[in-house]
């Protein structure tokens, strides 16, 4: 698994995943769309800290070519 995303979008991911995650608890999202919501930002926190993304392998994307 070779990282292939940038430090921005690590960041944005991140923001993203926890947002998604507390959208729950703080009941913003409920039912089916909160448990969906809950997934996806546990999705997106584990490849914003892996620094990849099987999609992005995929289609052969690398945002990350400009950190190093």
């Amino acid at each position: 698994m070779k990282p292939n995303m940038g430090t921005l979008d690590r960041v944005i991911r991140a923001i993203v995943g926890i947002a998604l995650i507390a959208a729950f608890p703080l009941g913003l999202l409920q039912g089916t769309i909160g448990m969906i919501a809950l997934v996806v930002g546990v999705v997106l926190l584990i490849t914003a800290a892996l620094r990849w993304c099987p999609p992005y392998s995929l289609l052969g994307i690398n945002t990350g070519a400009k950190d190093g």
